[in-house]
């Protein structure tokens, strides 16, 4: 008699009945994997969005793009860029060049709060052209890079915070050389002679000593009492006005 390698229905049917986890499970892990798929892609997604976006600043810079020298072969010249913090955390922030033997910055560095500015002033040595150089070479050579950091209030400024966090180091602008005429008017050139007398001005003013308040101190632990002294001279008129009338 020939024995049949087919299942009765009815019997499959009845084990569906009695085991209904295996295919609930299975439809389960499905479910799984596709949500799985769909989370991987969505995060595919938004970091090539991410990556095509412009990066968020943290300062603004104005000039934003370009540093105006004055053209005078042979000389130091300056150049000055306002940095403002346009976020709500602090924000330390660096210059590097990639002239640093004929450049350097004033300050090189620091941490801003939020809404602070300040005018940073650069220094560059203008060579003599040689030979046949054109002026626009010269203003190729060299590039000024502005770097930020976000940073927790009351963290000291140095250097070293972009070598530690340099995963979070953001590059706010790569500004280019322009040269001016310096004997010529021109907006460019009076906007920088305003702003490198206001850098200037905000140097000087760090160099007084701040304001006293408060009583005069003339030695540790002795505190002139203004109205005392003013008390004591006037008793020593009385006396001399006494002795006279006698």
């Amino acid at each position: 008699m020939a024995i049949s390698g087919r299942q009765n229905p009815s019997s499959d049917a009845r084990l569906f009945k009695l085991c209904p986890f295996w295919s609930s499970r299975n439809g389960l892990l499905s479910s799984n994997h596709s949500e799985a798929n769909v989370q991987r892609s969505s995060k595919t997604v938004s970091s090539v969005a991410r990556s095509l976006l412009p990066p968020r600043r943290r300062l603004r810079l104005d000039p934003s793009s370009y540093l105006y020298f004055p053209y005078e072969p042979g000389k130091q010249v300056r150049s000055a860029v306002l940095l403002k913090n346009t976020s709500k955390s602090h924000v330390a922030f660096k210059f590097q060049t990639t002239a640093p033997k004929s450049c350097y910055m004033r300050p090189p560095g620091g941490i801003l709060a939020p809404g602070e500015s300040l005018i940073a002033t650069v220094f560059k040595f203008v060579e003599q052209p040689e030979n046949n150089e054109k002026l626009s070479d010269q203003k190729h050579r060299v590039k000024f890079k502005i770097m930020s950091l976000k940073v927790k209030e009351g963290v000291d400024y140095v250097p070293e915070l972009f070598d530690e966090q340099k995963d979070l180091v953001a590059v706010e602008r790569i500004l280019r050389v322009v040269f001016i005429d310096p004997e010529r008017q021109s907006p460019a050139l009076e906007k920088l002679k305003r702003q490198l007398a206001e850098a200037d001005a905000a140097v000087e003013a760090r160099k007084k000593p701040p304001a006293e308040a408060g009583p005069r101190v003339v030695a540790e632990g002795l505190v002139i009492d203004e109205w005392k002294e003013r008390r004591e001279k006037y008793l020593a008129r009385q006396q001399v006005q006494a002795v006279d009338s006698v």
